[in-house]
């Protein structure tokens, strides 16, 4: 998996929530609520041929990570019903 198709949703420096690259200085998109910012996000990674969203909580910690399509899952789920 390429590294470069990651995206973070970060909250936003004036309020609200930013989705970002990791290093970027500016914000890919900027929306009022986490969720929102998470939808754009993953359809950002989704268009550039799938990766990675980290989504931070208010407190910048990571809280949860979700591989777009059609990224490569690192770790897939081993039931293969």
């Amino acid at each position: 998996m390429s590294n470069d198709n990651r995206r973070h949703v970060v909250p936003g420096k004036d309020g609200g929530w930013d989705v970002k690259r990791p290093g970027a200085s500016r914000a890919s998109a900027h929306a009022d609520t986490q969720k929102e910012a998470t939808t754009r996000a993953k359809e950002i990674v989704h268009n550039a041929g799938g990766g990675e969203v980290r989504i931070h909580g208010r407190d910048g910690k990571i809280r949860d990570s979700d591989t777009v399509k059609p990224g490569n899952d690192p770790n897939p789920p081993r039931d293969k019903k």
